[in-house]
């Protein structure tokens, strides 16, 4: 069905289940100086500038600089040496000031005395808390097998860890949030069609005309990644927004398709159908570059622009106008990749139609398209590889997902877990990664933490998952640590080209008795067996040995304001041995589709609608939910529905709601409701990572609806094993009174 809205006609209409001891009152009034109003020491005269760091508020980890009052951070700002985001950074990064003195941080080691998930925590020591760790790890390895230990990391100190127990202690149980709730998918769908993971490396400020697939830009924040996007449009370029939804980049949009969800890969083939049947591809580029583009052809001629639009509820007309936009514009398209990318489960050859696109269109190695930057090289430092073979690893014993990204597809170990087939786990990492609210189907998840023998959390906040923890272990915050090294190239490919590394160094001393990642896992390792094999003895040592492979050590970095830059190489041209395999052999003798497919996804059930959610500009999913700055500016994540459905529904906005699942599966907090023309009939729409049900997250907790608790239905991936998670569908609950959504 057309929706027609201009721009300026949409802008004028434009009870918590776990109780514990909170972790905050392990501290004393005396000690506890971050519970008061944070007032900065001295004067503006007694400010210092401390360089070298990285902001982690969002994974993008741009350069910053801190302001230094008395030993105290009261400002961070952006590096004005960065060539990368340069002296911007978001609303997050400038929050970081409040993640750091939040009085609900973690402070000391802490053992759960009570049950996992209804914790009493009493405070021990790190010699207490390391014995048990170490010990307990030994006591899963020795009765189970190195296979019997789980890891469930996420972010730049997790790496030193994660590779401990891969290469030394020799799991295969390792699953990063980032591969198999995110952008696996993205990266094996691109290597297994162009031989390369994708990243974002698409040249928008050189385009004349950008493709976002459900690519929300504006609202995930990513700063020099958002300043290629908009450099783009000041240029000129036309914008394509497929999405269901009115998002910040539809808004900027001059075709904004309104697509019905699950139904992208049919898009992307009637597309591409039409630029090959109407011989508006790039022919020399196909035929120097391409493979299987025969198989290809005959593969998708079905998807006509009707046969899309039946598919997708947009008008064939406007599949058309698309096809003919990117034709007009090639080869300096930027066809985005996206980044998470885990949707419906069909999601594998989605990704794979873009990267077929990219290629039909030429739009490889020129200005405006698909560009893979040249940064320079610094080797790292970590665990040496063992040899510990491929016999438990559970994705060969299934003989499944044969495009997973690195580490073991999730639900493959929860099965595991909750079954003791083919083995036991009974022993689980989790760091850095808040697996309830990353994972869909929370009781499954419980489930598997309920079963182990032993579970140690490692983080900064109190999460959701640190409630199942046996061991809680407070980790250094990012402004507190070394850790990191970050490299590449200028933002802007049409400036002089440029390369940077920067290394992140602590800009405040930690407090309390917070470890860095190292230190933890050093320890750990010596209890375990293994300190003959430990290769650092300090995050210090490993950041400098690493620098040292490009010639640079931290007390140079520190000379040069943070930053190492020096010339670099034009990105430009298509790589020697490109090729891009329109028909993939190895992927259909893996029983997968060798061409682009389009695989339907369940239809939604009468009087429901299907749950969609996405980022917001001011939070980082749950990881920001506590900050008070950030708390103050998006307090909740209402939820959008169809105005004509609101109205039908007698919904306003600002009414109080709950959700309930086709399962039956309820929210145990509301929301407020946002009435939009921006949104289809067939859906609703929630910022994730709201609803905390940790206590000991005093700002957060019960703030909003958790979506993953209403993602129960499960959707697999069958080429990646990654998840899909906007297969479930929902009613509103208003008053008590469940209201059927009217299709």
């Amino acid at each position: 069905m057309a929706y027609n809205l201009t721009r300026r006609k949409f802008l004028q209409t434009a009870s918590l289940a776990a109780a514990t001891v909170p972790l905050a009152k392990v501290v004393t009034a005396d000690t506890g100086f971050v519970r008061k109003p944070f007032t900065p020491p001295g004067s503006f005269a007694d400010t210092k500038t401390a360089t070298g760091g990285i902001c982690e508020m969002c994974f993008w980890r741009c350069q910053i600089v801190g302001k230094v009052r008395e030993g105290r951070l009261v400002k961070l700002e952006g590096n004005p040496k960065s060539i990368d985001n340069g002296e911007a950074i978001c609303a997050r990064g400038n929050a970081g000031v409040k993640l750091l003195y939040d009085p609900d941080r973690l402070k000391y080691p802490m053992k759960n005395v009570g049950e996992r998930g209804n914790p009493k925590w009493k405070r021990i020591s790190w010699q207490e808390a390391m014995d048990e760790c170490g010990s307990k790890l030994k006591a899963v390895q020795d009765t189970y097998g190195a296979h019997g230990i789980s890891v469930f990391p996420h972010g730049a100190s997790a790496k030193y860890p994660m590779h401990y127990f891969e290469r030394i202690v020799g799991t295969h149980n390792v699953s990063e949030a980032s591969f198999f709730q995110c952008r696996g998918i993205r990266d094996t769908a691109y290597v297994a069609t162009i031989g390369t993971p994708p990243g974002e490396n698409v040249d928008m400020p050189s385009a004349k005309a950008m493709l976002f697939l459900g690519t929300h830009l504006g609202e995930n924040v990513h700063v020099s990644h958002l300043k290629r996007y908009l450099k783009g449009l000041e240029n000129g370029a036309k914008l394509i927004v497929v999405d269901p939804r009115y998002s910040a980049s539809a808004a900027k949009s001059d075709i904004w398709v309104k697509i019905k969800p699950g139904t992208d890969t049919a898009f992307l083939l009637s597309v591409m159908n039409y630029l090959v049947a109407n011989k508006k591809y790039d022919v020399e580029f196909v035929e120097e570059y391409g493979s299987g583009f025969d198989e290809f052809k005959k593969g998708i001629s079905h998807a006509t622009l009707d046969w899309g639009s039946k598919i997708c509820d947009v008008p064939a007309a406007q599949i058309k106008e698309v096809a003919e936009m990117l034709a007009a514009n090639a080869p300096h398209v930027s066809i985005h990749p996206g980044r998470h990318v885990s949707w419906y489960g069909n999601d594998f050859q989605r990704q794979r139609g873009l990267a077929c696109l990219t290629g039909l269109l030429g739009a490889v190695g020129v200005k405006g398209g698909f560009v893979k930057p040249k940064g320079p090289k610094v080797k790292g430092i970590s665990w040496a590889k063992g040899d510990h073979g491929g016999e438990h690893n559970l994705r060969e014993m299934a003989d499944k997902h044969h495009y997973s990204p690195p580490g073991t597809p999730t639900d493959l170990i929860r099965e595991a877990c909750v079954t003791g087939k083919p083995y036991p786990i009974k022993g689980c990492v989790i760091w850095g990664q808040n697996p309830i609210q990353t994972i869909p189907n929370q009781e499954m998840t419980i489930k598997a933490l309920k079963q182990m023998d032993f579970v140690v959390c490692v983080d900064v906040m109190p999460t959701d998952i640190t409630m199942y923890a046996d061991i809680l272990l407070p980790e250094c915050s990012y402004l507190e640590r070394y850790d990191y090294i970050k490299k590449g190239t200028q933002w802007n490919f049409a400036d002089t080209h440029q390369q940077y590394i920067s290394a992140r160094t602590p800009l405040v001393e930690p407090l309390f008795e917070r470890k860095d990642s190292v230190w933890i896992t050093n320890e750990i390792a010596k209890r375990m067996g293994y300190g003959d094999k430990i290769p650092v003895a300090s995050q210090e040592e490993k950041v400098d040995k690493e620098l040292a492979s490009a010639g640079l050590s931290i007390a140079q970095l520190q000379k040069e304001d943070g930053i190492h830059i020096q010339p670099g190489k034009d990105p430009y041209g298509v790589p020697e041995d490109f090729e891009v395999l329109f028909y993939n052999e190895d992927i259909e003798d893996n029983g997968y589709p060798g061409v682009p497919t389009y695989i339907p996804v369940e239809e939604v059930p009468k009087g429901y609608a299907r749950l969609l959610y996405g980022r917001s500009p001011v939070h980082t999913f749950n990881r920001s939910q506590n900050n008070v700055w950030l708390f103050n500016a998006m307090p909740e994540n209402p939820v959008w529905i169809n105005d004509e459905s609101a109205q039908k529904l007698g919904l306003k906005d600002g009414d109080r709601v709950t959700m309930v699942n086709s399962e039956g599966v309820k929210s145990i907090t509301s929301t407020s409701v946002k009435v939009t023309p921006g949104i289809r009939k067939d859906s609703v729409y929630i910022v994730h990572g709201y609803g905390s049900m940790n206590p000991a997250m005093t700002v957060g907790v019960g703030a909003g609806i958790d979506d993953q608790r209403l993602i129960t239905k499960l959707a697999v991936d069958p080429e990646t094993g990654a998840h899909g998670m906007r297969n479930n569908f929902v009613k509103l609950v208003k008053d008590g009174k469940v209201l059927e959504i009217p299709a």
